[in-house]
């Protein structure tokens, strides 16, 4: 069993694509629009086959995301080496996005950064 793709609502659909395109290699298919329910969402597709599915919709609730809070808290994604964990993480933040940890050595001996997205979803590089 595997886990075919996660799925987020975002409210910038285009801002969120163009992230993950840009700074993690996504590859996006064409826009789906459900004209009845108003319904958009793309499909980023990475390297080693994981998907994410990101979705709006004019009809969002938007809720706090506090960082320690029950439920998904971020996306890990793995960039191979310490070197790309620094540059990636460099890069966004020059780019400015809000790095909220590292680069570093966590206290299991993880090497990894946390980064807020545009809408401030935690996205963890690691090696």
């Amino acid at each position: 069993m595997k886990i075919d793709h996660v799925a987020m609502y975002v409210r910038d659909l285009e801002v969120v694509k163009d992230f993950f395109v840009r700074f993690f290699g996504a590859v996006s298919n064409e826009m789906y629009h459900n004209p009845r329910t108003g319904l958009k969402s793309y499909f980023l597709s990475f390297g080693n086959g994981a998907k994410l599915e990101i979705m709006t919709r004019p009809d969002l609730s938007v809720l706090g995301k506090d960082i320690y809070r029950t439920g998904y808290i971020h996306l890990s994604f793995s960039v191979g080496s310490e070197e790309r964990v620094n540059s990636l993480t460099a890069k966004l933040q020059s780019a400015g996005y809000e790095v909220i940890s590292g680069p570093r050595f966590t206290g299991d001996g993880f090497y990894e950064s946390c980064v807020l997205d545009s809408e401030h979803n935690q996205i963890e590089i690691t090696v």
